[in-house]
């Protein structure tokens, strides 16, 4: 059964999942792994989900604030013995319920061309790819999505 948790960065199985996630995006983006851990540290993450699978942490998400009607979607992982059983979309509706709740109006979120499953995700939660924002303008390696929330 899987539950989900709203929470807090300094989590100690959010920390754990965020461990597995970067080992996973090293690989993943290889040589270009610094440029964008440096977009993905945790000081300014207040809002945090972790899903647990018959009690076991399975998967995580944050969300943070971009602008003032705008939460980032951020840190999401599901753990590999975990996929496939609906956590990310999971995690995900949740953090869309929490940002709206906080009065946003929408979400946006980057991941890379590499990742393929996410893609699918993002699309299948209906959201719309968008010119790349931020620190992502010219990233070639970079997609990015919005959704509009009800807040």
């Amino acid at each position: 059964m899987t539950t989900i948790t709203r929470t807090n960065s300094t989590d100690p199985d959010f920390l754990k999942l965020v461990s597995l996630l970067d080992a996973d995006l090293a690989i993943r983006n290889g040589d270009k792994h610094d440029f964008y851990s440096q977009f993905n540290t945790l000081d300014k993450i207040k809002h945090v989900v972790v899903a647990y699978e018959d009690g076991e942490p399975a998967g995580c998400g944050a969300i943070k604030e971009f602008a003032p009607n705008t939460m980032e979607v951020k840190r999401m992982f599901v753990v590999p013995s975990h996929r496939r059983k609906g956590i990310a979309e999971n995690v995900l509706r949740e953090l869309e319920k929490w940002a709206s709740e906080l009065s946003y109006s929408k979400c946006i979120l980057e991941t890379s061309l590499k990742q393929q499953e996410a893609i699918g995700l993002y699309r299948k939660r209906g959201y719309q790819l968008i010119p790349n924002f931020g620190q992502y303008v010219g990233v070639g390696n970079s997609i990015c999505f919005v959704k509009q929330i009800s807040p």
